[in-house]
């Protein structure tokens, strides 16, 4: 008992006197003394909180870029209505988009109209179905693009007055497309979730085998500490600061990467932004910019995780002493 009382580097009947009295000895660090922090398991957890807080971080961060995305795109698509001017055999196709044009200028909520010739439609269908399709024997809608006022546009009324014209028409405001985008958007946002709730319960776990295996390393220390009256919450708050030390700097460094990997990325995709697949990847992680908001966001969650593995520490070593009651 004498020989682990000198291993917390100081004098035995005074670490005694002190604990029975319930006073924090004013030794250097107490918790460093009882854990040591420079150990190899100490630096394996240091990795293991910071790959976790990575995957953590990344996951988020991904999730507010795809949200903003997804409510860019859906602010896009609410600020214009289309209307498809259907081929039929017999009749004027020209005649039929001036004729929808004029009534959509004409109609109230209505801030501005864009009528796409032939051309412009070939050439949207042009990636999709090559530059040798003969597009002028194809039946290919005509579109003429409706801009909103800010007083609002109701797109059914704006419908039933063109099926009155007899005009072979079909207007689409987006919703559906807003609805899909919506539960697309969901959908990413519950799966990120999982993956979040995964990565803290592996991490929770963790912390748990680290804590026990401290425990287990200095169980003669601890056991003459409980002896000699060291008050549970004593002992159970030096677990607490040490492996928060750990968590900190862990969860700090993790969150920092990724952080740093996100602008990265941002960065090299606005750099080949000429290439196909890099508009694709912006399209869904729109250009890859965080804001200041959702940094300071990320670096508080990476707090949080800090918080936590400093909190199951305590809990478990905590339990463990009432055990031994």
């Amino acid at each position: 008992m004498i020989d682990s009382l000198k291993r917390l580097g100081r004098n035995p009947l005074e670490w005694t006197l002190a604990l029975m009295a319930g006073i924090r000895p004013a030794s250097a660090n107490a918790a460093v003394r009882v854990i040591p922090e420079s150990s190899i398991a100490g630096r394996a957890l240091v990795i293991v909180i910071a790959i976790m807080t990575f995957l953590a971080t990344m996951t988020a961060g991904c999730a507010i870029l795809v949200r903003q995305s997804a409510a860019q795109w859906g602010n896009q698509i609410a600020q214009e209505i289309t209307i498809q001017v259907k081929p039929v055999a017999g009749r004027n196709i020209e005649g039929d988009v001036n004729a929808a044009a004029d009534i959509a200028k004409s109609f109230p909520g209505v801030e501005n109209v864009r009528t796409f010739t032939r051309a412009d439609s070939s050439k949207m269908l042009e990636p999709w179905l090559g530059a040798s399709v003969g597009f002028d024997e194809l039946p290919i809608p005509r579109l003429i693009a409706i801009k909103p006022s800010s007083q609002g546009l109701k797109s059914d009324a704006l419908a039933q007055r063109l099926r009155e014209a007899s005009l072979p028409v079909l207007v689409d405001d987006h919703r559906l497309w807003r609805d899909r985008l919506a539960s697309m958007t969901n959908g990413l946002m519950v799966v990120a979730l999982l993956i979040l709730a995964l990565v803290i319960s592996a991490m929770v776990l963790a912390i748990a085998f680290a804590t026990r295996g401290a425990m287990a390393g200095t169980k003669d220390i601890i056991d003459v500490m409980h002896f000699v009256g060291a008050h549970d919450r004593y002992i159970s708050n030096e677990f607490q600061k040490h492996f928060f030390r750990l968590g900190l700097k862990g969860a700090l460094l993790g969150g920092a990467a990724a952080i740093v990997f996100i602008i990265l990325a941002g960065y090299v995709t606005r750099t080949w932004m000429s290439g196909p697949g890099a508009e694709q990847v912006e399209s869904l992680f729109g250009s890859f910019t965080l804001g200041w908001s959702n940094i300071a966001f990320l670096t508080l969650m990476s707090v949080m995780i800090a918080l936590l593995v400093g909190r199951v520490s305590r809990y478990i070593v905590y339990r463990h002493l009432q055990m031994l009651q």
